[in-house]
Formats: C-alpha cells, sequence, structure tokens
C-alpha cells in the first residue's frame, strides 16, 4: 500500500468502478436538481383560491406564495364591525398561502424522488 498526495492511501489500483458510481451520482443529482427547477416554476405559475365567510371573502394566491387578489362582497362590509372582515380576510388570504405552500411542498417531494432532503434545509431555498 503506498501514499500519495493526490490519491491518498491505495493499494496500486486507481478503481475505475468508483469514479464510474460518483459520475453516475453526479448526473442524477444533476437531473434530479432540473427536475425540481422545472417543478418549481410550474407551481409558481399556479394560482391558488380560498375563500371563507360562506364566500364573502376570496382570496387567490400564485406559488410564489404572493397574494394576488382579494374580492370582497359589498353585503360583508359592515362599517360597525370591522374585526369580523379583518378575521375574514386573513382566514381566507392564510389558506390560500398555505394551499400555494403545500402545493410546492408536493412538487419538490415528488421532483426529489421523494428523498428525505430534510438534512440539507432545502424546503427555504429557491432554486
Amino acid at each position: 500500500m503506498g501514499y500519495s498526495a493526490r490519491r491518498g492511501f491505495t493499494n496500486g489500483s486507481q478503481n475505475p468502478a468508483g469514479s464510474r458510481r460518483q459520475a453516475e451520482l453526479q448526473q442524477r443529482l444533476a437531473q434530479m436538481q432540473a427536475d425540481m427547477n422545472a417543478a418549481q416554476k410550474e407551481v409558481e405559475a399556479k394560482e391558488f383560491v380560498a375563500t371563507s365567510g360562506g364566500g364573502a371573502v376570496e382570496a387567490t394566491a400564485n406559488g410564489k406564495r404572493e397574494l394576488v387578489s382579494l374580492t370582497v362582497k359589498p353585503e360583508v362590509v359592515d362599517p360597525e364591525d370591522t374585526e369580523m372582515l379583518q378575521d375574514l380576510i386573513v382566514s381566507a388570504v392564510n389558506e390560500a398561502l398555505r394551499q400555494a405552500a403545500e402545493a410546492m411542498e408536493k412538487s419538490m417531494e415528488n421532483a426529489s424522488g421523494n428523498l428525505n432532503l430534510g438534512g440539507f434545509n432545502l424546503g427555504n431555498l429557491s432554486l
């Protein structure tokens, strides 16, 4: 067994099978990243609609978790009870954003082949 600064300790062989496996792994990781990027863009283009108060308030968010539109029916607007209107708006917006986040999470799980990548904290990244 010898030592080389470049290869470390070796037994004289270069282990081409290990190099092939590493190249295959890198290729699969590159494909997974491309799949995840495509899945992310697909979800970001979608819109998620949620209502509250029996349809009195409707919130629409996109896959980027941005509020796109908010519709309030005139009959729900009561100057004497603004707290109820605020609660309805918050409820509808939060549900639309939750739907967008859930869709992104499922999309990333599918693109990654359901690998558990939690240790890499990839859930907060925009690839």
